[in-house]
C-alpha cells in the first residue's frame, strides 16, 4: 500500500486541530453561548428599519449591557458579583501571559524534572499538539480541571459570592466551585491532595485580595498546554478591584520541583461586572457526547477507524 505523502500527513494534522476545536462544542454543552437572536414574542422590525439582533439569555430574555461608570469608586474589601472576562479567558494555547506558541520568549524555566514531566503530556493544541485520539489531557475524559487550570483555561463568566469568613467562586466551565477562606486560618502543613487544593485569602489593601493555594493534586495540568506541576506547587492569585465595574486577576506559579523560578501565568486579566440578574449558562463535560465526538471526528481524524 502506498505510504501517505507529507502533504497528506499535514492535512490529517490540520484536521486534528480543527477537530480539537469542534470538541469543545460537542463535549461541553453550552447552548447558544455565542448566538444572537431575536427574543421570542418580539415582532420582527420592518425591512426598512435596520436593527441588530438582540442577545438573549437561557430564559429567552434580552441581555442588558451593563452600565459602565469609570468614575464610580469600588466598594472596599468586596469582589462579589458576576464577572465576565470575554474571549480573553479561553487561553487555548496555554496560559495567556506565556502561551506555548514556539516563541523563545515564552519558553518556561523548566528544571530537568520539569522538562521530563512535560515530555509525558500530550496536549491536543499548541505547538506540541497530537492527534485527537492520542491526547492524554485529563480534562478530555472529564477529570476536574483543578487549580490553577480553572483560571488558565476556559475562564468564562464567573460568579463570586462573599461572606465574612469565606469567598465562593463559581465557574461556568464544568460548572464547578471552590472556596477561599478569609477568616485568618493558615494553609495546612501536610494536606491531603485535592483537585482544587486549599485556598486562603487576605486583603493587602482596600481593593486587592491576595489568595494562596496549596495541596494540589498532581494529576492535573497547569493549563491547556500540558505544563506539569508537583505536590509543591503554590499558586498565588491577586484579585484587584480597579473600580466598581472592573476586576483584574493575576496568577503566579511557584513550583521549585518543576521550574527554576516563579512565573506569571495570567497578568491582570480584566473582567467586566455584569447585571445582578445575568444568566450564566452551563458548560458540563459529557462522557456520552465525548463518545459521539470520538466516533465521528476524533478516531477518523486520528486514523483509528481503519
Amino acid at each position: 500500500m502506498e505510504q501517505p505523502s507529507t502533504m497528506q500527513k499535514a492535512l490529517v494534522a490540520g484536521s486534528a486541530v480543527l477537530a480539537a476545536l469542534i470538541f469543545l462544542t460537542l463535549v461541553y454543552s453550552q447552548a447558544a453561548q455565542t448566538q444572537s437572536k431575536t427574543p421570542k414574542n418580539q415582532e420582527t422590525p420592518p425591512a426598512a428599519v435596520a436593527t441588530e439582533p438582540v442577545d438573549v439569555d437561557g430564559w429567552g430574555r434580552p441581555i442588558a449591557t451593563p452600565a459602565i461608570d469609570k468614575s464610580a469608586p469600588a466598594p472596599p474589601h468586596d469582589i462579589s458579583g458576576t464577572w465576565d472576562p470575554g474571549d480573553r479567558g479561553i487561553q487555548p494555547l496555554g496560559s495567556s501571559a506565556i502561551p506555548e506558541d514556539g516563541k523563545p520568549e515564552h519558553r518556561l524555566p523548566y528544571t530537568a524534572q520539569g522538562q521530563e514531566a512535560l515530555s509525558r503530556t500530550k496536549p491536543s493544541n499548541t505547538v506540541r499538539s497530537v492527534l485527537p485520539a492520542e491526547t492524554n489531557d485529563p480534562v478530555v475524559t472529564c477529570d476536574p480541571q483543578g487549580m490553577p487550570r480553572e483560571d488558565l483555561y476556559e475562564l468564562r463568566t464567573t460568579q463570586i459570592l462573599q461572606t465574612p469568613v469565606k469567598i465562593a467562586v463559581l465557574y461556568e466551565f464544568t460548572k464547578i466551585w471552590r472556596v477561599i477562606w478569609t477568616d485568618g486560618r493558615e494553609l495546612p502543613k501536610d494536606p491531603e491532595p485535592r483537585w482544587f487544593g486549599y485556598s486562603v485569602g487576605k486583603w493587602v489593601d482596600d481593593y486587592t485580595l491576595l489568595v494562596e493555594t496549596t495541596g494540589l493534586d498532581e494529576r492535573t495540568w497547569i493549563d491547556r498546554a500540558g505544563r506539569p506541576h508537583s505536590s509543591d506547587l503554590r499558586v498565588e492569585e491577586r484579585f484587584h478591584r480597579v473600580d466598581r465595574d472592573h476586576l483584574e486577576l493575576t496568577v503566579t506559579i511557584n513550583d521549585p520541583q518543576m521550574y527554576t523560578k516563579p512565573w506569571v501565568a495570567l497578568d491582570r486579566l480584566q473582567f467586566s461586572l455584569q447585571p445582578a440578574n445575568f444568566d450564566v449558562r452551563e458548560m458540563i463535560c459529557s462522557p456520552s457526547e465525548l463518545a459521539e465526538y470520538n466516533k465521528f471526528i476524533g478516531n477518523p481524524a486520528s486514523e483509528k477507524a481503519r
